[in-house]
């Protein structure tokens, strides 16, 4: 079973990326914020990895930090949950974020989320509740902060939903009205919400 992979970033499709590692070219399905953080082709990256088996496939899923690894594989655990709705939840909201969420019991804040109703946040707040804490360092609120300069995050978003199949013109929309953040992960956040209640 794969647990982690260092190696060069050689290409992009969707949201997989292709990872080679000693002349072993690695698929693997990454999340927009962990897309974001990896860089461009020909980058030497490490991820996190969640080896995915079921009888008729076997999938690679890619985080930037251990902390969102965790967080995966319990919301994997949690009912009525897969792997791409687990990667829904952990793009608008991260770990750190998610531990606040489910302590504050804030259903909105999850029904945020594309594919979460109301119903499925009630059930995810009990199945998370006794499991998160222990899976996510350091308080609520104490997410890490990447500043770039403004323009510079406004294209790391383009290209991060560009890579997810998003057009132009859906881009162009889900960054409109963006708060001005200089934080590309904060600004990928906004617009995947936004791209999720049009």
């Amino acid at each position: 079973m794969i647990g982690s992979l260092r190696g060069t970033l050689t290409e992009r499709w969707g949201n997989e990326v292709l990872i080679e590692v000693a002349g072993l070219g690695h698929r693997v399905v990454v999340g927009p914020t962990t897309s974001l953080e990896l860089g461009e082709a020909g980058t030497e990256v490490f991820v996190y990895v969640h080896d995915h088996v079921r009888e008729d496939a076997r999938t690679l899923f890619g985080f930037a930090t251990v902390e969102e690894l965790r967080c995966f594989e319990v919301l994997l655990a949690a009912h009525g949950v897969g792997p791409a709705l687990a990667q829904a939840i952990l793009a608008v909201h991260p770990p750190a974020a998610l531990q606040r969420v489910v302590a504050d019991e804030d259903l909105a804040g999850l029904c945020q989320v594309p594919g979460v109703g109301k119903k499925t946040a009630q059930r995810l707040l009990i199945d998370l509740r006794p499991r998160l804490a222990d899976v996510v360092g350091g308080t609520p609120g104490d997410e890490p902060v990447a500043v770039v300069g403004t323009n510079a995050a406004h294209d790391d978003v383009r290209a991060a939903l560009a890579n997810l199949g998003y057009g132009p013109d859906e881009v162009a929309a889900a960054l409109e009205g963006a708060d001005g953040s200089d934080d590309a992960q904060v600004l990928l956040r906004q617009a995947l919400v936004r791209l999720g209640s049009s």
